[in-house]
């Protein structure tokens, strides 16, 4: 693949259909129900409940292969024992073609994934593509009058809203919890390369991975990726990622097999008070370049290490991580201005993404 390929995410190129909520024009006199159980009956025969089993080989006793053992024991042979385990999840089906998506962790070695809907009929789940930097999969089943689910907007998501967890926890069954978006745009948090959580403190517990996260009305607004504690149960810190991203991901794995990204190639270095201050610099904003790849977008498009990125596409840059994961938005080929400071003089300096090379 090379930086001269072009991509569409059009989505009658992808061979399914999305849902889309219909724009609002804030008037309709909705001020929020008693009950959410309408949302819930619109959501919930999209998720589904996904069990995998793996073959999982028992090593040999090292005495096996001992000279002395195998002489007294007629050489035999004793093969490896296989024994398969377990594990379970959810999944949301984004298209009634039967594309759906749920976390990497859930199906990472599965050698065998079963979907079981809400209505009770069940499947076994061809694994279209996997995205480890995300933590995304897709998944894809082959039956008949399957409902997906409305894709909500996220950008949209206020802190307060009241958001539905839908899962399967600890295997129990479809189970609904209720909470609020605590938080928008989390990141940092060592979880996956890239991360832009919408925080909740709705119930997500160990087999919700995968599920969804609705708002009020029963649109997709996430899925239910990991939570924050210790335990490893609900303490009212759990993450989803944003549907945007996830759908986004899901179009580039059915149409080409992997994810792709914008790259900037270059390494940067988080403006730190201290640093802006050796700089000469009212406020600790932007990032410094502390490498660039030989032949990348930046250093085709002027750029050194030494100079102090500002703004990109007229968005200033206060975080490194932040920055790159808004470039990896981006699509190979998508026009890119950098505004930096160089030895003191503002400069603008035009670019191009490209392709991320493997190794990089």
């Amino acid at each position: 693949m090379n930086g001269n390929n072009s991509y569409d995410r059009g989505p009658s190129d992808n061979g399914f259909q999305l849902g889309y909520l219909s724009p609002q024009n804030g008037n309709d006199g909705w001020s929020g129900p008693i009950s959410y159980a309408e949302a819930v009956n619109n959501a919930a025969p999209a998720v589904v409940n996904i069990y995998t089993r793996t073959k999982l080989k028992r090593r040999r006793h090292p005495l096996l292969d001992d000279p002395l053992f195998r002489h007294f024991f007629n050489n035999s042979d004793v093969p490896s024992q296989e024994r398969m385990q377990s594990a379970l999840g959810s999944g949301v089906i984004i298209s009634p073609e039967g594309y759906l998506l749920t976390n990497n962790h859930v199906i990472e070695g599965a050698d065998e994934i079963l979907v079981l809907l809400k209505d009770g009929r069940e499947a076994q789940a061809t694994l279209v593509g996997t995205d480890p930097e995300s933590d995304l999969a897709v998944l894809k089943i082959t039956l008949e009058k399957l409902t997906s689910i409305n894709i909500g907007d996220p950008a949209n998501a206020a802190i307060g809203d009241v958001v539905l967890a839908i899962g399967n926890p600890f295997g129990v069954g479809q189970t609904v919890t209720q909470g609020i978006i605590s938080a928008t745009g989390r990141y940092g948090l060592g979880i996956n390369t890239y991360e832009n959580y919408l925080q909740t403190d709705a119930a997500i517990n160990p087999g919700n991975s995968g599920g969804a996260l609705i708002d009020a009305r029963g649109n997709l607004l996430g899925i239910n990726t990991a939570i924050l504690d210790k335990t490893g149960f609900s303490v009212g810190i759990g993450f989803a990622i944003p549907a945007d991203t996830a759908v986004k991901v899901m179009q580039d794995l059915v149409s080409y097999g992997q994810v792709v990204r914008g790259w900037l190639g270059i390494e940067a270095q988080q403006m730190t008070p201290e640093l802006a201050k050796s700089f000469k610099l009212n406020s600790p904003n932007g990032v410094i370049v502390t490498a660039i790849y030989n032949n990348g977008p930046a250093h085709k498009a002027g750029l050194r290490p030494g100079d102090i990125i500002l703004r990109m596409n007229n968005s200033q840059v206060s975080d490194g991580r932040l920055s790159m994961h808004q470039v990896a938005q981006g699509r190979p080929g998508d026009k890119i201005e950098i505004e930096l400071l160089r030895n003191g003089e503002t400069l603008v300096m035009n670019g191009v993404l490209g392709v991320k090379p493997n190794n990089s």
